[in-house]
């Protein structure tokens, strides 16, 4: 069976910057191979600077995000982490954490984060409980 390996939101949203400044420089890069073609070369480089440009509000933004979630340490590789939602991974060694009491032994899912799959959670264990 294979094992499903969780992510930490936080580095998520780091990685997919860090993503959009290296689709910046190749663009870039391809507008140098362009440079026969002014026009080309131009919309790859503004293409480029615009990948850079938008990496930069989206690390600043995960940075502004990082100083409101909330500081765990991992019950399993006893590292500190950050935790962004009701449910989340360790940076660390990807462990599942959650600090709803409710959703302790459901099975891992980043939909309980969303506020539909919320609901329809509270909906389901207030039946139970019945």
């Amino acid at each position: 069976m294979a094992q499903l390996v969780y992510s930490s939101k936080i580095n998520k949203i780091r990685s997919f910057a860090l993503f959009l400044i290296f689709a910046g420089f190749g663009f870039m890069y391809c507008g140098i191979f362009t440079k026969n073609i002014e026009w080309l070369m131009a919309i790859f480089f503004v293409i480029g600077i615009l990948c850079v440009i938008f990496s930069t509000v989206v690390y600043f933004w995960i940075g502004m995000l990082s100083t409101k979630a909330v500081p765990i340490v991992c019950p399993n590789c006893e590292k500190p982490t950050k935790m962004l939602g009701r449910v989340d991974a360790c940076m660390h060694c990807k462990q599942p954490l959650t600090l709803d009491k409710d959703l302790e032994g459901e099975e891992f899912d980043e939909k309980y984060n969303t506020g539909k799959h919320r609901r329809q959670f509270n909906e389901k264990n207030k039946s139970r409980k019945k």
